[in-house]
């Protein structure tokens, strides 16, 4: 698996032989460039997960990359005149990926976006596991915290966010008990502040899960997991 950032929570994964782009949105810069995907993922609306101007371009410059999006955002996007086929992402309900003999199974689970004040309304959110044999695995949540992915060998932990406290993010992290993390979600913070958040949920997750280590994409280059 060879994970590259493109900036807050997008991820390019490159496993089995399949690339698959994940939350390209507005926080975000470089994906559009992307060709050659098998695969365009995003969790749920929010412009930092999905940039409504880039995304159809996007996709268009990619006519063989399947179009899987949470539910409530495939509707928003047809919405807004995307002319693309799109599959939606139901939590409990795999999908399976497929290119040039190699199988990637993608497992939706969560299905509501965490709280981020009683006053503004909640949407939906669905994360997203990828397994394939031989391959590590890896869990995207999006914008949630408590959905339950399984046993999985890759974490991506929102550093930041209007709607999670440090506390949450690192009880998040010792309740999935994945040996390694990839820091996501950290569009709003400063150096300094980045690198804080992310020396303290390494410490105090270290604490828990024996070896813990931290695949760090914040200079946006391909890195192995």
């Amino acid at each position: 698996m060879r994970l590259t950032s493109f900036g807050h929570s997008c991820l390019l994964v490159e496993v089995a032989d399949l690339r698959v782009l994940l939350d390209p949105g507005t926080f975000s810069s470089g994906f559009e460039q992307l060709r050659d995907l098998d695969a365009v993922l995003v969790t749920h609306q929010h412009p930092d997960h999905c940039d409504p101007d880039r995304f159809a371009p996007l996709v268009e410059a990619n006519p063989g990359a399947r179009v899987l999006l949470e539910t409530q955002t495939a509707d928003q996007l047809r919405d807004g005149g995307l002319r693309r086929d799109v599959e939606t992402l139901t939590s409990g309900t795999d999908v399976t990926l497929e290119s040039r003999g190699s199988a990637l199974t993608v497992s939706p689970v969560g299905q509501r976006h965490a709280i981020i004040h009683a006053d503004i309304p909640r949407i939906d959110n669905t994360g997203v596991v990828l397994r394939a044999d031989g391959e590590p695995s890896f869990f995207h949540p999006g914008d949630a915290l408590d959905a339950e992915p399984g046993d999985v060998d890759l974490l991506g932990v929102p550093l930041n966010a209007p709607w999670c406290a440090m506390k949450e993010t690192i009880e998040f992290v010792r309740r999935i008990g994945a040996p390694r993390f990839v820091p996501i979600h950290d569009g709003l913070l400063a150096e300094n502040g980045r690198e804080l958040y992310l020396r303290q949920v390494t410490n105090l997750s270290g604490e828990v899960i024996d070896g813990l280590s931290v695949l760090d994409l914040a200079d946006r280059k391909p890195a192995q997991a």
